[in-house]
């Protein structure tokens, strides 16, 4: 019982991972985030269902066009709910992106139906023993692909000129404005990537979960607990505390009951964050005087 829940906590602690880092991409080169990462989640399993299974589509074009409309979506976010408020010095991009999440919510609602779908993956249920387990191929493939485009993160932030470019935001926006760097850009393709963090975790979670409009509120709320948790400056430290986080709520769902896990789990990250104001990973910020 304890093996399997580990196994199940990693993949779910990897999708917590992958929506955590868009808060992270975000609030690192704009200093807002989006609270509609829930609703971009929920976007990516329903777009991937719909060209999957509804048009009959091969799984792989049906996940790209799924992830490519969700980084679409992710662009009208950052200049519809956040770039007018953001300029003007208002907080009002929090009660936007909200309002927009509500907004994709309801329509998926209306278009798709209420009705719960299973999204069926015959080869994500195949089976692989793994010390006296039959682990299934997606519960190792997710935690594997979180990993992976976590290190992409990574890697575009450090080694590409659009991700240095991005960094340089972070540190200076007047100085990289100057320097010739297309800010606006920077942000919209920051909550793009963000967005398209989103939609790859509601496709690789949704063969486990059925497909609904609503399906990504409680994760977006888990998401944000684990970014927070984390340090929501640090992208590994969010990877990290996601892990974390999925793996002891699978513990205490297995060894006390379903009951007790949203009650302990978000305990434990009131405690966590009581004793490191600045989350597990993060750095207190400096302010020059």
């Amino acid at each position: 019982m304890i093996a399997q829940a580990l196994v199940s906590g990693l993949g779910l602690g990897s999708m917590y991972g992958l929506l955590a880092l868009g808060f992270y991409i975000t609030y690192s080169v704009s200093g807002t985030v989006n609270f509609a990462q829930g609703s971009s989640m929920m976007l990516g399993a329903v777009f991937a269902y719909t060209f999957a299974v509804t048009f009959g589509w091969p799984m792989v074009p049906a996940a790209a066009l799924a992830l490519a409309l969700c980084a679409l979506y992710g662009v009208v976010v950052e200049l519809v709910a956040v770039r007018p408020f953001a300029r003007r010095g208002s907080s009002a991009w929090l009660m936007a992106t909200v309002a927009l999440g509500i907004l994709a919510d309801n329509t998926v609602l209306f278009t798709f139906g209420k009705e719960p779908r299973g999204f069926v993956m015959p080869w994500a249920n195949a089976s692989v023993p793994i010390g006296g387990l039959n682990v299934s191929l997606l519960q190792i493939l997710i935690p594997l692909i979180g990993l992976a485009l976590a290190a992409g993160l990574h890697f575009f932030s450090t080694g590409t000129r659009w991700g240095k470019a991005m960094l340089a935001v972070v540190q200076n926006r007047d100085a990289a404005r100057l320097m010739g760097i297309n800010v606006p850009g920077a942000i919209a393709a920051a909550y793009a990537a963000s967005t398209l963090f989103a939609g790859a975790a509601g496709i690789l979670i949704a063969p486990l979960f059925n497909v609904h409009s609503d399906m990504g509120t409680l994760f977006g709320l888990k998401a944000f607990a684990v970014a927070i948790l984390g340090g929501i400056s640090s992208a590994w430290g969010v990877m990290l505390a996601g892990l974390i986080f999925g793996v002891t709520e699978s513990m205490i769902t297995a060894l006390l009951g379903s009951a007790y896990t949203q009650i302990l789990s978000f305990t434990l990250v009131i405690v966590a964050l009581a004793i490191l104001p600045n989350g597990l990973f993060g750095r207190a910020e400096v302010k020059k005087v």
